[in-house]
């Protein structure tokens, strides 16, 4: 029961301390003291801006919540850290990792088609690229928008087109970029032909990435399943028949059960990491090009 109390009168601040991080208003803070609470809290526990943030928190908060009465009901006190790990870890750990490729690849194959319809009325490099401004896709709207104002600004074309190359920091975009290079300095004879070749081998790359991409969410799927089934199946065990997990609510069977909850948030969080795809190398890196 003193466990109980001490663990309610921890839940009580942290309650606290994520209301003062829930307000809009930014406090008064001492000099040197590292801003305010809500922005050391931000800091220290990597805070989602916006709406995703307060989400989190409120989840965090009633997980907490949770878990302390679990605690308090049986005296399992795993249940304290287990409820913020499974409300906040488990979605994180059991969704594919989403690969920044291909809704890059969908952007720049919409972007480079664009470019070669204009050029193929007889408009110059640079034309072209400020006429794509209009058109260009929600994903490189802000790229080609600094792109066409460095144009405007008189910056010369390859240096413009290689900072948007560094920006987007792609091997893809790499590709597409040093094609407008090559092209900005021979003319737009044979551009437009290059530029469709160029489109049709992303539209290719794109489809070999969306197969691999479904082959990859099958694991995820899988592992999906069977974490409901397990959790359910237990919760109904434990529902019905809780003489069954006794041995789990001494010190040791605590330990024991902590030992294997680690293995398999571990277990999972092995299979995100092969799951996430490698970097792979640049074309034009940095100013020695």
């Amino acid at each position: 029961m003193a466990l109980a109390a001490l663990a309610g009168l921890l839940l009580v601040g942290g309650v606290w301390l994520v209301a003062g991080g829930l307000q809009r208003r930014v406090p008064r803070g001492r000099v040197g003291t590292g801003g305010s609470y809500a922005a050391r809290w931000a800091r220290w526990t990597r805070r989602p801006p916006g709406s995703r943030g307060r989400r989190r928190d409120v989840v965090l908060a009633a997980s907490l919540l949770a878990g302390t009465g679990v605690a308090a009901a049986t005296g399992w006190l795993i249940a304290l850290p287990l409820g913020p790990a499974v409300a906040l870890g488990l979605p994180y750990l059991l969704t594919v990792p989403r690969p920044r490729d291909v809704p890059l690849l969908e952007a720049l194959d919409r972007w480079v088609r664009s470019l070669s319809a204009t050029l193929a009325t007889g408009k110059s490099i640079t034309d072209a690229l400020r006429i794509s401004r209009r058109t260009s896709p929600p994903l490189l709207a802000d790229e080609v928008d600094t792109l066409v104002a460095r144009l405007n600004n008189r910056w010369d074309t390859r240096e413009a087109l290689l900072r948007m190359a560094d920006a987007l920091d792609s091997p893809d975009a790499d590709a597409v970029l040093a094609a407008l290079v090559l092209a900005s300095h021979r003319g737009t004879n044979g551009a437009s032909v290059t530029l469709s070749a160029l489109a049709d081998s992303l539209q290719a790359t794109l489809q070999g990435r969306r197969a691999i991409e479904v082959e990859r969410s099958k694991p995820y799927v899988v592992v999906r399943q069977v974490t409901v089934i397990s959790l359910g199946t237990l919760l109904v065990a434990l529902a019905v028949s809780p003489d069954f997990f006794a041995a789990y609510r001494s010190g040791l069977g605590q330990l024991v059960l902590s030992v294997l909850l680690l293995a398999y948030l571990g277990s999972l969080l092995l299979m995100r990491r092969k799951a996430q795809q490698r970097e792979r190398p640049r074309i034009l890196v940095g100013a020695e090009r």
